[in-house]
């Protein structure tokens, strides 16, 4: 895949193995397919939206799972693109059967 960089040190998400940005997927090691079809979930979810709509759902989330759980991991798996992402990662042929905007399932 063209759009993945292997970086020894990401510029941000430092905690991560793997960021999505813009379609852009910056990780410290080569992905395994399962990891690398969980950022491709987030590939087609920021496309839906536009990629900025993504981030501004995205981080509104966050913001009010970090508020309601007092932690910031807790707050990030309780992201319903997260979710998604998480619970369709291990189906390899998930992205040819899923429906546009099926985050909140």
């Amino acid at each position: 895949m063209k759009r993945v960089f292997l970086f020894k040190h990401p510029p941000i998400g430092r905690q991560f193995l793997a960021i999505n940005l813009f379609g852009f997927i910056l990780t410290r090691r080569p992905l395994s397919a399962v990891e690398l079809n969980h950022e491709r979930i987030h590939t087609v979810q920021q496309r839906e939206l536009l990629y900025v709509f993504f981030y501004l759902w995205y981080v509104c989330e966050w913001l009010y799972g970090l508020v309601r759980y007092r932690n910031g991991m807790k707050a990030y798996r309780q992201i319903s693109f997260e979710k998604e992402a998480y619970r369709h990662q291990h189906d390899l042929d998930y992205l040819s059967v899923r429906r546009h905007y099926c985050y909140n399932q």
